[in-house]
């Protein structure tokens, strides 16, 4: 596993790194995200659905959980794990399946609701997984360290 670190001193700057992985990313990728309320990680995704080619405006799924979105290279199916506390709520709540996606990109906000607590986490791996964890450094800076794992 290689980590790095990427500092950012705007969202515009959060927005091109995610344009740059998501023209990079392969189906079967899962990018998970960590890190406080207005961190960051939606402003990242938006640039990974840009770097898809995906035209829709990326919103957060904070209150419906998940957001398709269709029309570009690849699907990106963006979620968010705020608002649920357990695995058992994330598995009855039907998105541990997305986790496994071969066929699209997979991006989940809070990871670290299932990452943590998660008795079946690795049980089965996606095909590449990034984790990405966001540290607030000032208004508009972030450091944003992050790991590979998998192909």
């Amino acid at each position: 596993m290689l980590m790095a670190t990427f500092t950012s001193h705007s969202p515009e700057e959060t927005t091109a790194l995610g344009e740059q992985w998501g023209r990079a990313a392969q189906p079967g990728w899962l990018i998970g995200l960590t890190g406080d309320l207005g961190a960051g990680k939606t402003q990242l995704v938006k640039g990974i659905a840009r770097g898809l080619g995906v035209t829709a405006r990326v919103q957060s799924p904070t209150f419906v959980l998940v957001h398709e979105y269709a029309g570009g290279r690849l699907p990106l199916f963006h979620l968010d794990l705020y608002r649920l506390d357990t695995p058992a709520q994330i598995v009855g709540a039907g998105l541990e399946e997305y986790f496994f996606k071969r066929d699209a990109v997979v991006v989940i906000e809070w990871m670290e609701r299932w990452l943590n607590q998660s008795p079946t986490a690795n049980r089965q791996s996606p095909i590449r997984f990034r984790h990405v964890r966001f540290e607030q450094l000032s208004e508009t800076g972030r450091r944003l360290t992050y790991e590979d794992s998998g192909a």
